[in-house]
Parts: structure tokens; sequence; C-alpha cells
């Protein structure tokens, strides 16, 4: 509470908090625009469920809904994704990117671009997936006739929405607080709470549901920011200069290894996996394959997804953490970790670690992507409702929201760091810059001997 006053009691933050919620109310504000020519009621009561319910749940869309923002941030997120692997792999791209603010903002620009053509496949497989599998009920009477036309419609209404929810991050990113596709994915999975739980309102049992989910959620919420937070801190010494009677360096220092380092990225690599046998199995018309790969209780799932989050799990924190790069980075600044050779034994000492830690990672995320379905299993909860109160859209949330009050806690210490700054009366620090100006605070005589020096 105290934290909420503070906030508010600042102008610049106050502004930048309102102008977040009103871009989140117009974000949320493009799931009731309906695409021209179809049917705004279709898949109201099913579109949370199967893979479209899925992916919905990760990205904070709703893919399986007829309207102008259904790809949400997905896109871009993809992307952003795409770009991030490239700049580790591409030996170009990586030197632009150690360029400074110049080189980030290029790769900014190269991933907003690269946003239309990855909208324009989602769009079509979601068309492909979606409309053309509701036929005659998915578009209006006028249209059922033409599906070039309405093919057309679709996919340029899709891009233009998912163009429109790339800005609005842009701008709460630039003018509001935190990130903006991290606030617009919380967002979405939150705005499908009230429905999700008015889905199981006539269940005979609904507050014992209820009490039993909230017990749940408690409980995950606990491991998620235990797990968040939690970290291998590594020792680094800094070599101790001597010049003349003074020494410089010689503190120690940790590097963290965060323990869910890849955060949600294997999960989501994962359930997009997924899609590619259902969607050929279907083509195929192998039924008994394609009913296999959709019971999220059966064996041949469980194992092929646990599998898939734990190799995704290892490939984004070995691409994202190299421990060649960090041991030289060592070697060159002076520093060493005690008790291991600088070079090639600090590589090896940091890979094993890496190794161990990544480990622990996995299996938390394959804890928290698998638990889900075996608990909600026959509850008759919609699939966005059954990833957020057991654990895969409680762990984007949470993260998100961490992320949002750390941000907000260092615009809260910069400003009390520029009012001390400023000279305010009762901050330390006044009197030194009362001092600098050359006022009464200073010595004696200062400001004449500032004079002479001019002269």
């Amino acid at each position: 509470m105290n934290l909420l006053l503070k906030l508010f009691r600042t102008p610049e933050t106050r502004e930048r908090v309102w102008r977040t919620l009103v871009l989140l109310v117009v974000y949320r504000l493009g799931f009731q625009i309906p695409i021209p020519g179809t049917d705004p009621q279709f898949l109201r009561s099913t579109a949370d469920q199967g893979i479209m319910g899925m992916l919905s749940a990760l990205s904070g869309g709703a893919i399986g809904q007829t309207t102008v923002f259904a790809l949400g941030i997905m896109p871009y997120i993809s992307a952003s994704i795409i770009f991030s692997m490239l700049t580790k792999v591409s030996p170009a791209l990586e030197a632009v990117s150690k360029e400074g603010a110049a080189g980030q903002k290029r790769i900014n620009q190269w991933t907003r671009l690269s946003v239309v053509p990855i909208a324009f496949v989602q769009a079509v497989l979601v068309y492909t997936g979606v409309f053309m599998a509701g036929g005659a009920q998915m578009v209006e009477e006028g249209m059922r006739d033409n599906r070039f036309s309405m093919f057309l419609i679709v996919v340029t209404s899709l891009i233009a929405g998912s163009m429109l929810v790339m800005w609005i991050g842009e701008l709460i990113t630039e003018y509001g607080v935190g990130n903006g596709a991290s606030l617009i994915i919380m967002a979405g999975i939150i705005a499908v709470m009230p429905s999700s739980f008015a889905s199981i309102s006539g269940n005979p049992n609904f507050w014992q549901i209820v009490m039993f989910l909230c017990a749940i959620w408690v409980v995950v919420i606990f491991a998620v920011v235990f797990m968040h937070k939690g970290a291998r801190r590594i020792p680094i010494q800094y070599a101790r200069l001597t010049r003349g009677r003074r020494v410089y360096g010689g503190q120690r220092h940790f590097l963290p290894i965060k323990v869910n380092m890849a955060g949600v990225m294997p999960i989501i690599f994962a359930s997009v996996l997924f899609v590619i046998p259902t969607v050929l199995f279907k083509w195929l018309g192998w039924a008994t394959m394609e009913s296999v790969f959709q019971d999220p209780t059966g064996f041949v799932y469980v194992a092929v997804y646990l599998l898939l989050i734990f190799a995704f799990c290892f490939f984004w924190n070995r691409l994202m953490f190299q421990p060649e790069d960090i041991a030289n980075n060592l070697r060159e600044h002076g520093s060493f970790i005690p008790g291991i050779r600088p070079g090639q034994k600090t590589a090896d000492y940091l890979s094993n670690v890496l190794t161990r830690v990544t480990l622990v990672g996995a299996a938390f995320l394959a804890i928290v992507a698998v638990l889900p379905s075996f608990i909600t299993k026959d509850s008759g909860m919609t699939m966005s409702m059954e990833y957020f109160v057991t654990g895969t859209s409680v762990l984007i949330v949470v993260g998100v929201a961490l992320e949002l009050m750390d941000k907000l806690q260092a615009q809260l210490v910069m400003k009390a760091y520029e009012g001390q700054e400023d000279g305010t009366p009762g901050t330390p620090g006044g009197g030194q810059a009362k001092w600098a100006q050359g006022g009464k605070g200073g010595p004696r005589g200062s400001r004449k001997s500032t004079g002479g020096g001019a002269k």
C-alpha cells in the first residue's frame, strides 16, 4: 500500500500508469470488433478447447474467435524469439547487436518488419484450421459462396489486427510502465478468467471446485515465485592492482545463473510443435494417431511433451548463456572464479553448473506443463482456465508482475535520487548542491577563488 501511494504521488509515474491502463483497455476493445463477413457468435463457447485454446492461453489472444485482434501479440512474440536466436547463431546479426543502441534499434526495426510475413502465415493457418473447419456456420449468408473474398478479408483483418496490437505494445513500452508485449499477454490471460469461471457456474459442486482451485493456485504461485527468484550465485573475484599507494579492485561479486532462465519459452515451443503432427494426421486421415496426440493424459502425449520441454530448455539456455564467451570476458577484465583457473577451465566449470541448474529448471517446467491435464481432468473447465489456475499461465502472469514491480521500484528510486541531486530541502546532498553552486553552503571564499581561476 505504501508503494502504491508513492507511485501515485509522483506525477510522471502516475501519468505512465494511467497511459498503460488506457492502452490496455483499447487493446481489449479490439476483441469486440468482429471480422467483416463473419458470425461474431461462432465458436464463443468452443474456442477455448483443443489446440487453439492452448495457444490462446499461452499468447493472451483469442485464436478461435472471429475478432480482429484474434492473433493478439503472438506474431510479434514469434518474431522476437526468432531474432533472439539469430543474434546468437548468425555472426552478422551478432556484430550488429554489439553496436550498442544503434545496433539494437536496427534489430528492433527488422523484428517489426518480419511481423508481417509471420502474421500472414499464422493468419492462413487460423483460416485453414478454424474458418474452413467451421464451414457454413462461420460465415454470414452473403459470404458463404465466395471463399476467395472471405480468405482475403480474414487474412487481411488478422494481419492488420496483429500490427495494431504490436503498435499498442510499443506505445506501452515507450510511454507507459513495463514491457508492452508482456503486459498485453498478461492482460489477455486475466481477461478471460471471468468467462471461464462462468462456464462452470452451473456445476453443483461449484464452490468446492473454486476452493480447491484457489488452494492449488496459492501453492503454484509460491512455487513459481520461488523458482523465478532462484539462482545459482557464482563468486567472481576481481584482480587487485596497486598504483603507488592506492589499491584498486579486489572486490568480490557474484554471477547469477537463474534456475528458470528460459522462462516459459520451452513450453511454448513444445506446444506449437504439437500442432504439426495433429494437423498432419488429420489431413492424412489417421484418426488413431490423431487421437493419441490429442489426449493430454496419454502416455505418448506426456512422454513426447516432456521430451520436447527438456530439449528446448537445454537448447535455449545453451543459446542464451554461452560459457566460453563469459570465460573470455572474465579473463579480459582481470576477473576469475576463486579456485578455478581462467580460460577453458572456467568455461568447463560454468558449463557444468549450467547443466545442473538447467536440469532443475526443466523438471520444474515439465511439472508445470503436465500438471493441468491431470488435476483438471473431467472438470468441465475451459483450456484457458486450466492453464491459468494450475501452472503455465500463472508462470507468465507472475513473471510479468514481478518484472513490473521491479521497474516501478526502480523508477521510485530514480526519482528519490533526482530529488537529492536537486538540493531538495531536508534531503541528503542539499548542502552539497548549494556548495557546488557557490552559495552559502560552501567554504568561505569559494566564489572568489572560482572567479580568480576564470580570470
